[in-house]
């Protein structure tokens, strides 16, 4: 493995952060994660949009997006792998012991890992936990990522790969780690950026592709949802067979199928739409 580590490729062993470094010490950083395949990356110039725009709500410098895309194309010619999950990732840079930021400037660190393609379809469970729609962090893609962790961990534990979270009004929000929309009498549905979720580039890509309508929801819609799926990055569009074990029959269903086709020959014929 080849990681790029602020402006060179290093072997794993040696790709260091220093532990002063304000995304280690507080979480004081932004990441994207993109999908390669065969070489190539998909909606690369969304993500550096999206990666900019969370380090602008951080009140981080604008990366050099030139200089990540030189990142990424290195790591990716190093690493030939068929399918691989590449991590973007900006931070603070070196700081003091605390929350106050340093003037050493941000630390930039990509890195990719081979995926495998996923199911069809995926059990999901919901959480007590919310997703604050006022925070301050709301809509940014940053390296504070613990609840997901805890909250993914609990899925892992129920037979599930996937958490979905209300936010503190009680509304469907999103996963740990994708987007949720849900089929109502024929109609496709996902909760809208004000709900807290993150502006998911799958998310933006199967709504406008697909004419799904951004709906307020309330969390208790998965109980009655005809059809339900998640998306992101990785899983695509992804089919719900379950939900806090209950079964959702027939799944992949006919609005969700055809969403997948639908994102796959789109997909196929643009890669950086």
């Amino acid at each position: 493995m080849r990681i790029w580590v602020d402006g060179a490729l290093r072997d794993a062993d040696d790709a260091r952060v220093s532990v002063l470094d304000h995304g280690l010490t507080v979480g004081d950083g932004v990441f994207e994660t993109v999908k390669i395949t065969r070489g190539r990356s998909f909606a690369l110039t969304r993500h550096l949009d999206r990666l900019t725009r969370s380090a602008r709500g951080l009140g981080l410098p604008d990366p050099d997006t030139d200089e990540v895309r030189r990142a990424v194309a290195a790591v990716v010619e190093a690493n030939p792998v068929p399918l691989a999950r590449l991590r973007i990732t900006y931070t603070g840079g070196l700081s003091p012991l605390g929350s106050d930021r340093g003037d050493a400037g941000p630390g930039l660190f990509v890195a990719l890992g081979e995926a495998a393609r996923r199911p069809d379809s995926t059990a999901v469970i919901t959480v007590p936990w919310t997703r604050n729609e006022r925070g301050a962090l709301t809509g940014l893609k940053t390296t504070s990522y613990a609840e997901n962790v805890v909250a993914l961990a609990r899925a892992h534990e129920r037979g599930a790969t996937e958490a979905l979270f209300p936010n503190t009004a009680g509304r469907l929000c999103e996963g740990t780690g994708s987007n949720v929309f849900v089929v109502l009498d024929g109609e496709l549905h996902t909760p809208p950026v004000s709900s807290g979720c993150l502006a998911g580039i799958t998310r933006a890509l199967v709504a406008g592709w697909t004419g799904a309508r951004e709906t307020d929801l309330p969390q208790d819609v998965l109980e009655r949802a005809d059809e339900i799926f998640l998306t992101s990055t990785l899983r695509d569009v992804q089919a719900v067979h379950a939900v806090d074990g209950r079964a959702v029959p027939g799944a992949p269903g006919p609005v969700t199928a055809k969403a997948m086709r639908i994102f796959d020959e789109r997909a196929a014929d643009d890669l950086d739409p």
